[in-house]
């Protein structure tokens, strides 16, 4: 789907009250990765009800909610989103969990591990002198989701457990590590966010041997690792400016493997280009609505 950017509409009137309210749970313990800051938010009348609301776990958790965390104080605004959603109906109240970037260690934390081994070993060569020659830590870092973090979250405040109500979403590096997260693990997560997915997996300049080579990975990534919907669903997109500028080509093939693979466009996943906006925090805050509304519609 081919989409002009606009900007919002006219904000529904909230009152203080009920512009939910935040839990900092600082740096979460873990023996996987080096424990990340979490931020919960809780929507509007989750204190005076005794009901259970379903989970989107998102990266980038420094970029989601306040510009004085963000990298380019500028971020998501996922929680007005939210607030917009839920005011009108448009979706049933959720609980939003943000967990923060490691730094340095982004890239690797945030790389589909299984992807070095459907590329050619000189493409993988290149990809792994990208990581500095360290380990990727993907697998640890869902580990820490699945195991660590959602356990506590489900623990501390009324969850809907099941996989029906547990989203994940990023972007870019981070909408790798939600692609990845939906094929590792489609027990626990039904739907899944890929939001300006840096899919060329590095500089996007590859020669055309290599992009045809990550192409061939992707492909073998969607039969292998993704397998059929079976009732799942994924929102990709992206721009046309800036940084998403290259992704098209790598979209149209993901999709193409999606659509063989018997997942339904407009169904089972979403691809929509978003024509004139870049790859930063304003342009996927300005899309948040399209986001979160399409993934949670009937959750």
């Amino acid at each position: 789907m081919l989409v002009a950017a606009l900007p919002f509409g006219p904000s529904t009137q909230l009152l203080a009250q009920d512009q939910g309210r935040f839990v900092d749970l600082g740096p979460v313990t873990t023996s996987q990765i080096a424990p990340p800051k979490v931020v919960v938010w809780l929507p509007p009348g989750y204190d005076a009800s005794k009901g259970r609301y379903g989970v989107v776990y998102m990266h980038d958790g420094q970029n989601l909610f306040d510009p004085k965390r963000s990298s380019f104080n500028k971020v998501w605004a996922a929680d007005k989103s939210a607030l917009r959603l839920i005011a009108s109906n448009k979706v049933a109240p959720f609980i939003i969990v943000g967990i923060d970037q490691p730094g340095e260690d982004r890239w690797r934390q945030y790389f589909p591990r299984s992807m070095l081994d459907y590329v050619s070993p000189e493409t993988r060569a290149k990809l792994e002198a990208r990581g500095n020659s360290k380990s990727l830590i993907a697998d640890a870092y869902l580990r820490f989701i699945v195991f660590d973090l959602k356990p506590q979250i489900d623990q501390m405040f009324r969850t809907k457990k099941d996989r029906s109500h547990t989203g994940i979403i990023g972007s870019s590096m981070g909408g790798l590590i939600s692609l990845y997260a939906i094929s590792k693990y489609p027990d626990v997560f039904g739907t899944a966010g890929a939001v300006s997915t840096h899919l060329p997996l590095d500089d996007p300049n590859w020669a055309q041997a290599e992009r045809q080579d990550i192409f061939a990975a992707w492909r073998h990534f969607v039969k292998q690792d993704l397998g059929k919907p079976k009732s799942r669903r994924i929102w990709f997109d992206h721009g046309t400016e800036t940084l998403d500028a290259f992704y098209q080509p790598y979209q149209e093939n993901l999709d193409a493997a999606l659509v063989a693979n018997g997942w339904k466009k407009g169904k089972d996943f979403q691809s929509t280009v978003y024509v004139g906006t870049p790859h930063e925090e304003n342009a996927w805050a300005a899309r948040m609505d399209d986001i979160f509304g399409w993934m949670l519609q009937g959750r």
